[in-house]
């Protein structure tokens, strides 16, 4: 009988008060992001802020608790620009959106960090629930960085793994772990290069006992991309299914999928609050389509992180993914 998980990819909004305290404790500048030594008052009202994410996700109910990334300024780049060996340069469009990151430059070879790891440590604290970690992907945090120190594009990536291969070794016990990999839809790596992002992400899946599951958004994968991925031993492939329904359909009804799977059906970018019931429904109609495939366990999420989202719609969007879940059980039983 297929198990339904209510989850998400993480990097949730700020709390509107955090956000006024930030604002007035951090400054507007370059330099007032985050880098890994803030002072205390700035690490407080962090600290007070996970607290609150943490609470929502308890209170709406959802099967997995992440630790929320209220520090990333640098969404999916944070754990490199935080790194002793990197510098942080100008500001670069993330993807093609609205939002913007510092450009990470990697110039000196990229030891272990520890920053993730000490951000789950306190969220292992706070809660009974059962952890979730989250990650940039190794192919999404490589296209995202730039390289000043290794000089090969292959050797690059290997750095990227290893570094992020050392960060999950050292997570507290969680029990899930999403690697989310935007980059394999927005910037599909060529012939070669599909293969290499396949190994690596195997080797950054094999640092953790926990399931993985490899989140990639804002539509679909390409033919080969998906299928080198299904040869990484990973636990789940999502698929966002408000950004592309049919060409996701299309790669597994034609190359098969994993196990587990994890379904993108609420927008994570659109303050339109989904019912429950519709969730559910699209949940069953997607596994209608895939004939006699039947997932040992379904995730279901928003499609993108909800950091775009405001605050009460953000708490909304949890609520309806733990009800959709529940609901989903029921109907399976």
């Amino acid at each position: 009988m297929t198990e339904y998980v209510s989850t998400t990819p993480g990097l949730y909004p700020l709390p509107d008060w955090a956000k006024d305290d930030l604002s007035d404790l951090k400054g507007h500048q370059k330099h007032d992001l985050i880098s890994g030594d803030e002072g205390e008052e700035i690490t407080a009202a962090y600290e007070e802020a996970r607290e609150e994410v943490i609470g929502v996700q308890e209170e709406a109910g959802l099967d997995r608790i992440v630790e929320g990334q209220l520090r990333w300024d640098d969404m999916l780049a944070h754990p490199l620009a935080v790194h002793d060996a990197v510098e942080t340069r100008g500001i670069v469009r993330y993807y093609d959106n609205n939002n913007f990151y510092r450009e990470p430059v990697v110039q000196d070879d990229l030891g272990f960090s520890g920053d993730v790891s000490e951000e789950l440590e306190a969220t292992a604290e706070l809660t009974d629930g059962d952890l979730q970690a989250v990650l940039p992907g190794p192919y999404s945090l490589a296209d995202l960085a730039t390289d000043e120190q290794y000089g090969d594009e292959a050797e690059f990536l290997g750095a990227i793994a290893d570094f992020l291969e050392g960060e999950v070794d050292a997570f507290p016990g969680i029990e899930t772990l999403f690697l989310l990999e935007p980059s394999l839809v927005e910037s599909a790596p060529e012939d070669g290069q599909d293969e290499r992002a396949s190994e690596a992400i195997d080797q950054v899946a094999s640092a953790t006992d926990a399931d993985v599951v490899v989140q990639p958004y804002w539509g679909a994968l390409e033919e080969k991309v998906y299928a080198h991925l299904l040869d990484a031993d990973i636990d789940a492939v999502g698929f966002d299914f408000v950004a592309n329904q049919d060409d996701n359909l299309y790669n597994i009804q034609e190359y098969g999928a994993t196990d587990d799977v994890a379904l993108g059906l609420a927008d994570g970018q659109n303050t339109l609050v989904e019912d429950p019931e519709a969730i559910r429904d699209r949940t069953e109609w997607v596994e209608g389509q895939l004939g006699v495939t039947e997932f040992e366990t379904v995730y279901l999420t928003t499609n993108t992180e909800t950091f775009y989202l405001p605050y009460s719609k953000y708490q909304e969007k949890l609520a309806v993914l733990a009800e959709a879940a529940d609901l989903a059980e029921v109907t399976a039983a």
